[in-house]
């Protein structure tokens, strides 16, 4: 039964693929989702597909929006939007426009608030990781302090979603690997990328990519409580050509110049930095491991929701919320994105083993959680005029400014 399953929803996904602009296409899924079962996928572009559906709980029911993309049709491709830098946020209607893209889900949880932390600003940048166009971008900040829903356990800040150089979708972990060396023979590793916190003691890289927002809030929290007090013990270098260029005690702000490369240190990190004088050469060498068996052409931070059709232990299933979520089919191969309702109207949201369930009726045995509550967005191109919507009732009618996307791009 298996396999007959298995080889439905392959020729349906074939359909898909095949079928002519302006086509309603049925769901691969070979399951019926609450009393909308009847539901069609209507085209966006071509190998593009659009639904909506209701999905009934025990506490109310859900109002859920989707876009499936089949990504062995020639010109349909996933990418990551993001607003140029990691310490930056922009709503999803911008960020899909500006990459001209079909549709688009709202991306990774991020550094929103630091009321616990007074004087220094929220960054906006994503907890996990991001690769863009090969690129490593950023790295995970320790466990304890990312935002958002506890992970199932055995998953961790450092858990993505991406797409290969094999143009294959699939669920990945990215870990940092990097060194400073010193001349002398003085070596470090490197505990960050471009992240908004540093683990107790470590040594982290920001480049250009990080953008122009203050960096003091790296120092701040600890490997057990993002909530703990900043540390005054901290030191910062500027590599420029190979060499320390300048140095300070405290953290700076602004862009960092192409070219240009700031190490922070906190703890003993900053003790290690602070004996590197202006003039010293050094090395600094970093790169995101992945856990798969190619490269990622782009990746971002997502947490598992569902693996060969089964959901892992631990999901919570009590709190409902505006949720979205990625899904996979046939092997990576068709992607499909999936926003809903929630705080609005009689919409109640789904809980995460709602959404699991939810991901999984619709074809897809492997998917991955994303930011939810006020982030909670899904856009798309209407195909007649070729104007970029909201699909979704946002919280409080508004869309909040988010820091990265995943979005469908053609042609």
């Amino acid at each position: 039964m298996a396999g007959v399953r298995t080889a439905m929803r392959c020729v349906v996904a074939l359909a898909l693929a095949a079928a002519p602009a302006g086509l309603v296409v049925p769901p691969a899924g070979a399951e019926p989702v609450g009393p909308e079962a009847a539901s069609r996928w209507t085209a966006l572009a071509p190998g593009v597909a659009y639904r909506e559906l209701t999905v009934r709980t025990t506490h109310g029911s859900a109002r859920v929006y989707a876009v499936r993309a089949d990504l062995r049709r020639p010109g349909v491709r996933a990418d990551l939007l993001f607003p140029g830098a990691v310490a930056a946020r922009a709503p999803l209607t911008v960020l899909a426009g500006a990459h001209r893209a079909v549709a688009a889900v709202n991306g990774d949880f991020f550094d929103i608030s630091e009321e616990q932390h007074p004087g220094v600003e929220a960054t906006g940048a994503t907890s996990g990781p991001a690769v863009y166009r090969g690129r490593a971008l950023k790295a995970a900040v320790p466990e304890a302090q990312r935002f958002g829903w506890q992970p199932p356990p055995g998953d961790t800040a450092e858990d993505v979603l991406g797409v290969g150089v094999d143009g294959v979708a699939r669920l990945g972990r990215l870990v940092l690997r990097g060194r400073l060396r010193a001349a002398g023979g003085g070596a470090w590793p490197l505990g960050g990328l471009n992240q908004y916190a540093l683990p107790v003691g470590s040594i982290g890289v920001f480049t250009s990519d990080w953008g122009a927002v203050s960096r003091a809030r790296a120092a701040c929290g600890s490997d057990e409580s993002r909530k703990a007090p900043c540390t005054a013990d901290t030191w910062e270098v500027t590599v420029r050509q190979g060499r320390v260029a300048a140095v300070s005690a405290t953290p700076g702000t602004g862009p960092i110049p192409a070219g240009s490369t700031v190490l922070l240190g906190r703890e003993a990190g900053a003790r290690a930095l602070a004996g590197l004088p202006v003039g010293t050469p050094v090395a600094v060498d970093y790169r995101l491991a992945s856990s798969g068996p190619v490269p990622f052409r782009f990746a971002l931070g997502a947490h598992r929701l569902l693996r060969g059709g089964e959901a892992p232990a631990g999901l919570d299933d009590t709190v409902a919320e505006p949720r979205s979520a990625l899904g996979l089919a046939d092997g990576g191969r068709v992607l499909t994105l999936l926003s809903t309702d929630g705080r609005e109207g009689t919409s109640t949201g789904l809980t995460l083993t709602e959404l699991a369930r939810t991901v999984r009726d619709l074809g897809c045995p492997d998917g991955a959680y994303l930011d939810g509550g006020a982030s909670a967005t899904l856009v798309a191109r209407d195909r007649a005029t070729g104007e970029l919507t909201v699909r979704n009732h946002l919280d409080h009618g508004r869309e909040r400014p988010i820091p990265n996307a995943l979005g469908i791009l053609t042609g």
